[in-house]
């Protein structure tokens, strides 16, 4: 990967609608050479999707909350069982006191309480520890560069 393709991520982050021909006039290239250096970022996986930031409130989910789980067993192959509760959004497995950490995202306290009682049920989680954001500063693509 090269400036030019660190430019035309980085382009694409800001506005993922903008055509060829904008993208290769804001790094120097034609529309057919930024068309393929984009088709070859998706082949090769450095692109994985292209989405749409949308408000969470929007959507009735203001409420986010991250989660520190405890467990038994080791849960790097629990994966599905975390996927399988649709309010989180994120969940890693993490080295230090927790084992996994998730992102969740929920209309209301109540809705995240019933989210924890589902992760309770995951085979080995043994503790969670929420903490509720109360504002967000700020969340931002990775960058490019």
């Amino acid at each position: 990967m090269d400036d030019i393709d660190r430019g035309l991520i980085a382009l694409l982050q800001k506005d993922a609608t903008r055509s060829y021909a904008e993208l290769g006039k804001g790094v120097g290239l034609s529309a057919g050479a930024a068309h393929e250096r984009v088709r070859r970022l998706r082949e090769h996986g450095v692109i994985r999707a292209t989405t749409i930031d949308v408000d969470p409130a929007a959507l009735d989910r203001g409420v986010l909350a991250f989660v520190l789980i405890d467990s038994t067993a080791w849960m790097g192959d629990r994966a599905e069982d975390f996927a399988g509760i649709p309010e989180i959004q994120e969940a890693h497995v993490i080295a230090g006191s927790a084992a996994v950490l998730v992102k969740v995202r929920t209309a209301s306290t109540e809705q995240l309480q019933d989210v924890l009682r589902r992760l309770y049920a995951i085979d080995g989680v043994s503790g969670t520890q929420a903490t509720v954001v109360l504002e967000t500063f700020f969340e931002r693509p990775l960058a490019a560069g």
